[in-house]
């Protein structure tokens, strides 16, 4: 696959159907596996409403890109600074609050891809650092991101369903 193929694609409003749709997928193709389908339908249910998402995408805080390939969606970022960060509301920092990309293009640099757009993002917002929360259990994130120069500074409490997962906090420096 030649990457100079795949578009990355600004999320607006009337694309919260395809943001919907590859945000399910993604989400269960990393975790259902690892999660009671319960747990896994209370998420998605919550998670991804058509309301929730046109919030989300209107809000001039954050940012969604699709990683497209012809016409398909195979992946998404969403970008989050100032109040619509979920933790930290630092004005310094920017939040990389999802990177997911369909099973069969990982290893295909399309999640660098979308991670390279937040930096973009946050180099010319002058931002000092990046950050985002990666669960604990997530050794392919976790490798990622430790590759791409984070390091764990915290963590924190996600509720998927009834089950508390641990998110680790990670901080990229770009300054």
């Amino acid at each position: 696959m030649n990457n100079t193929a795949i578009q990355l694609i600004r999320v607006g409003t009337g694309d919260v159907n395809a943001l919907k749709e590859i945000g399910i997928n993604t989400f269960n193709e990393a975790f259902a596996h690892l999660n009671t389908p319960e747990n896994m339908a209370h998420y998605l249910n919550a998670a991804f409403t058509d309301q929730k998402l046109l919030e989300e995408v209107s809000n001039p805080c954050s940012e969604f890109y699709m990683a497209r390939l012809d016409t398909r969606v195979i992946g998404y970022v969403k970008i989050s600074h100032g109040p619509a960060q979920t933790e930290l509301k630092d004005e310094a920092g920017l939040e990389i609050e999802r990177i997911y990309v369909l099973q069969e293009f990982h290893g295909k640099k399309v999640g660098q891809l979308l991670f390279n757009k937040g930096l973009e993002i946050a180099t010319q917002m002058k931002k000092t650092y990046v950050w985002l929360g990666v669960w604990e259990h997530n050794a392919k994130a976790l490798a990622f991101y430790k590759k791409n120069g984070f390091e764990v500074f915290d963590s924190h409490d996600f509720w998927l369903g009834d089950d508390l997962q641990i998110d680790l906090m990670m901080k990229r420096y770009l300054i």
